[in-house]
């Protein structure tokens, strides 16, 4: 399995696009992971990324939500796998040499950090935009759940979804999650 490590937003990876100085301060232009599900590209938060895998053997769970792929074995830690089209209410598409999973952090309910996989169709780069470039989400009209859009990004002319992983689950679904890592590094022990 070959991974891809994420740099923090200090360091400049090198396909990094640069819309404007590098030397502004964090607040006036942040980096996201741009990627693709079916036609529509989307984008996360870098902070929020820990790697980048190349899909492999995922372990199935059983009587899990429906958009939950199963389990995978990352370095002896039991991370789960979600499918972000399926978790939006889309057809999953077949594996291809460009699906991925994501591996990111997102808050759990006791405040700490829970790692996650999310399993997307291709991963495109990491982008630099510029606050200016970044607009709240709209109140109707997007192909997914509005509290699942944190804001949306101008890239290129044209606008990209930025989402909240912290609100792509609910924090029923987290405990979900967080008990099947939970049950499964138990029976692995």
């Amino acid at each position: 399995m070959q991974t891809t490590e994420i740099q923090p937003a200090g360091t400049r990876p090198q396909n990094v696009v640069a819309t404007g100085d590098l030397n502004r301060g964090a607040d006036e232009q942040q980096q996201y992971l741009t990627f693709v599900l079916g036609e529509e590209m989307f984008a996360i938060g870098i902070l929020s990324i820990r790697e980048i895998i190349e899909y492999g053997f995922v372990t199935d769970v059983p009587m899990t939500p429906s958009f939950i792929r199963g389990v995978l074995n990352l370095r002896g830690a039991v991370v789960p796998v979600v499918d972000l089209a399926a978790r939006f209410g889309r057809q999953t598409r077949e594996n291809s040499k460009r699906t991925c999973i994501v591996i990111v952090d997102i808050e759990a309910d006791d405040g700490g950090q829970l790692q996650m996989g999310v399993v997307v169709d291709a991963v495109n780069e990491v982008l630099e935009v510029a606050d200016g470039d970044i607009k709240p989400p709209p109140e109707f009209g997007a192909r997914i759940r509005n509290d699942f859009i944190k804001s949306m990004g101008k890239i290129d002319g044209k606008f990209v979804v930025i989402l909240d992983l912290n609100r792509v689950l609910s924090v029923e679904e987290v405990a979900v999650i967080a008990g099947v890592a939970n049950s499964a590094a138990v029976t692995n022990a």
